[in-house]
């Protein structure tokens, strides 16, 4: 049988919880880059989830599924078998934004084309989590050779990681964007420090002004369809004058 998540209130699993929180969480956000942090998150769950065997993030992109990370190939048939049969606790934790936990796929009233199949192919339980973060729309998904794998101790556990986990996916992905901009202002400081070279060349060369120079570099960047940047680097480094076609 499969359902949502229950609320957490033994106390015993609380302080669990938070033991397991601290090093969880100091895991995920040092992992780096996006693809880190997904991987890092599939891999804490099989190490600190007891009933997890195999664990993957399933990403859906209109049509197209992906499995950018897991912890064994199994899972990529899994979830592929998922949008082949179109049903399956992953796709449900997608649709409804929600945690779904099947006890035992062999008989699952809920996925009745997907847990034969699953089942066969030797798992029989499966927590899928919901996973949100910068427009992304996937699901953590944990997989066990076992029927009723997942207790309260674990869907919790796999619930605070991913929380966790979306938490620094934003953040990776805050990083990388700072870093593309970062890396898009620096070549362009370069590129107009290598034009001004060039333009600085032409001036002394041809005893002529500043725009009569950038002039000479744009129509040499289009007569050979080549970036002005190129052009000009091409001057720095060998001091001949660009061609240009005919003047105009």
């Amino acid at each position: 049988m499969a359902s949502t998540d229950r609320p957490i209130a033994d106390e015993n699993l609380t302080a669990e919880l938070t033991r397991s929180l601290a090093p969880t969480a100091a895991g995920l956000f040092s992992a780096g880059t996006l693809h880190d942090t997904l991987q890092r998150t599939v891999d804490l769950a099989v190490e600190t989830i007891e009933g997890c065997d195999f664990a993957g993030i399933f990403m859906l992109d209109g049509d197209s599924i992906s499995t950018p990370v897991h912890t064994d190939p199994i899972v990529i048939e899994i979830d592929a078998l998922q949008h082949r049969v179109g049903e399956g606790p992953c796709l449900a934790a997608i649709t409804e934004s929600a945690t779904f936990y099947a006890y035992d796929l062999v008989d699952d009233a809920q996925w009745p084309r997907f847990g034969p199949l699953a089942s066969s192919m030797g798992v029989r339980s499966a927590l899928a989590l919901a996973l949100s973060a910068n427009g992304i729309r996937g699901a953590l998904n944990l997989y066990a050779r076992y029927p009723s794998a997942f207790g309260v101790i674990d869907r919790g556990k796999g619930l605070v990681l991913a929380i966790l986990a979306g938490v620094s996916l934003s953040a990776a992905g805050s990083r990388h964007e700072e870093e593309r901009q970062i890396i898009t202002l620096r070549a362009g400081l370069v590129s107009r420090e290598v034009i001004g070279q060039a333009e600085g060349i032409l001036m002394e060369r041809e005893r002529i002004t500043s725009d009569q120079a950038f002039d000479i570099l744009r129509r040499a960047s289009q007569h050979l369809n080549v970036k002005l940047r190129d052009v000009a680097q091409d001057l720095v480094d060998t001091g001949e004058s660009p061609e240009t076609g005919t003047s105009k």
